[in-house]
């Protein structure tokens, strides 16, 4: 079992080993502006990135399966 906690405030996600923060942090991630729900199968991890030309576009950089993955959203 993990636990994503995605900051809606700070847009971070950080992803922990077992089901609480204090447990050991797996991934960190910054510029995420949502995290979707994906065919009720997994959580996909949206990031925001800026190009050259000042554009701003967002691809998936992370998916976690539901079933083993608890998401807790922070403000």
């Amino acid at each position: 079992m993990q636990t994503l906690v995605f900051n809606t405030t700070t847009k971070s996600v950080k992803v922990y080993e077992g089901v609480a923060e204090e447990s050991l942090m797996s991934y960190t991630f910054d510029n995420i502006p949502t995290v979707k729900v994906k065919d009720l199968t997994y959580y996909e991890v949206i990031q925001k990135e800026a190009n050259d030309e000042g554009l701003e576009s967002n691809f998936p950089i992370a998916r976690f399966p539901i079933a083993n993955t608890n998401m807790i959203i922070q403000r």
